[in-house]
């Protein structure tokens, strides 16, 4: 029903960075809690938001909307995604069941032209938001990407790694969360930096041997 990892996705991604007081942050599931703890300056916490557009070309295309605040564990980072929807009955539950990942399925869209993105999201007939981005200018070259996603799955801690290359483009968002969705800790704040993460190449998760070296790894 849904590819093996690791995931090899190409698209468009329209992320925002927020500043949360640490106190108004989704609670992490029980594990996740006792291994990581959020990255905080002054008390708040580094919470990025984004719409994305898998295209055809990688293994799987549709659209998303996630929620993922940044953490540490024993000081390296990651990060741990809160809340995401998708419009794919198969990325939910490849995300699910490979990653951990607490997909959702929504109804999501997602309008571009070559100035503005224009998104919104519903669940279950109810809003859960809306986007408006304006992009600016497009930086020279393409940078590498690379993070790793700490995730709760059967009762441990699942690390998975993401590694890519994307161009970037400058924007300014709006963001109109409904108040009282699970979005609604986002209400009334304005993003301290927004970007356009253009054109990407992602391979999500581990080869079967990288797998198994992961295990031996963190296996106490």
């Amino acid at each position: 029903m849904y590819p093996p990892e690791p995931w090899h996705l190409r698209g468009q991604m329209y992320l925002s960075i927020f500043l949360v007081p640490r106190a108004a942050l989704p609670a992490l599931p029980a594990v996740l809690n006792a291994t990581v703890s959020p990255v905080t300056v002054a008390g708040r916490a580094a919470v990025g938001a984004a719409w994305v557009h898998y295209e055809p070309g990688g293994v799987l295309h549709y659209r998303e909307l996630l929620s993922a605040v940044l953490v540490h564990e024993r000081g390296r980072p990651r990060v741990s995604i809160t809340d995401i929807w998708v419009d794919s009955m198969a990325s939910r539950e490849g995300g699910r069941r490979l990653w951990g990942i607490p997909k959702e399925m929504a109804e999501l869209q997602i309008s571009s032209s070559a100035a503005a993105v224009s998104a919104f999201a519903s669940a279950a007939s109810a809003p859960i938001g809306s986007a408006t981005v304006r992009l600016g200018r497009q930086l020279p070259g393409r940078v590498p990407v690379a993070f790793s996603v700490a995730q709760a799955l059967g009762g441990q801690v699942r690390r998975t790694p993401v590694r890519g290359r994307a161009g970037l483009r400058t924007g300014k968002a709006a963001w109109r969360p409904d108040p009282a969705g699970p979005l609604g800790y986002l209400a009334g704040r304005r993003p301290v930096l927004t970007l356009a993460v253009t054109d990407f190449y992602l391979v999500f998760g581990r080869t079967a041997r990288e797998r198994a070296a992961a295990r031996e790894r963190f296996t106490p």
